[in-house]
């Protein structure tokens, strides 16, 4: 299901979680010892998914997602996301206040978003290389490493969907019946945008794509997809910031940019 998504400075709510400071049940043996290594320097920087759960159950295909970074928390459990400072402590993640976005999703991701809210303050904490296991009130949660689980897709040769249109800080999803795609080979793209079809030359570095003028055909199109297709093609213009994390690309012209799935 696809979701329009606002995220504004309006859509932040602060919410505090449950236990953070300990004492949400008791941990077992193992989630109780602190982590071999330094928790911070070996978290940090990192985003990890979740594998398995026990004692408790997510939402049928859905995914918890943490990312530590220079001492804040995100997380996510495939509806809102939050965020907020945290610290491990004896092994307990500590984790205060977190804001979090305001999205409307089905009423069990909603619950989801308590549970997890509510879960991490206090949870016991393993980290052994790939895999982080969080433990809370009978619940074991097994997470590994983004880069190990899912690794990054490569530009060239993968067939890149359109799945978000940013505009300043809404992303707004595609519209049904529209498809919009890049496919990048070296020194060039070929492009759907939407209503028509062409492609142009590419320079591309670590971090920016340069596009040269796109040719595209000439065929008219009711609406959504004359607007999707010129939402795309303000993007692909001249030196565009890109990145890719798992099978997501995003591209960034200004306050204008594409989020983009890799597809089969």
């Amino acid at each position: 299901m696809r979701h329009n998504l606002t995220l504004t400075a309006g859509l932040l709510a602060t919410i505090a979680l449950a236990a953070c400071g300990g004492g949400g049940g008791t941990p077992s043996a193992s989630a109780s010892r602190a982590p071999s290594a330094s928790p911070s320097g070996s978290l940090d920087g990192r985003t990890f998914l979740s594998t398995g759960i026990t004692g408790h159950v997510l939402v049928p295909g859905s995914q918890v997602r943490l990312t530590f970074d220079n001492g804040t928390l995100g997380a996510s459990a495939s509806c809102n996301s939050m965020s907020g400072a945290y610290q491990v402590v004896d092994g307990r993640l500590q984790v205060g206040q977190m804001a979090t976005t305001e999205m409307g999703c089905a009423a069990p991701l909603m619950a989801q978003d308590q549970w997890l809210a509510g879960f991490l303050g206090g949870a016991g904490l393993i980290l052994d290389g790939n895999a982080l296991t969080l433990t809370k009130d009978g619940a074991v949660l097994a997470l590994t490493d983004r880069v190990a689980a899912d690794p990054d897709r490569p530009l060239l040769g993968t067939r890149w969907v359109v799945d978000g249109l940013v505009a300043g800080a809404a992303v707004s999803s595609v519209p049904a019946g529209v498809t919009a795609s890049l496919a990048f080979t070296d020194g060039r793209v070929d492009v759907e945008a939407g209503c028509n079809r062409g492609g142009g030359s590419v320079e591309v570095t670590d971090t920016t794509i340069t596009f040269a003028p796109i040719a595209l055909t000439r065929m008219a199109c009711p609406d959504p997809a004359m607007s999707v297709e010129q939402a795309v093609t303000a993007v692909l213009s001249g030196a565009v910031a890109y990145q890719i994390q798992a099978d997501t690309l995003t591209l960034t012209a200004g306050d204008h940019g594409l989020v983009l799935r890799a597809v089969p």
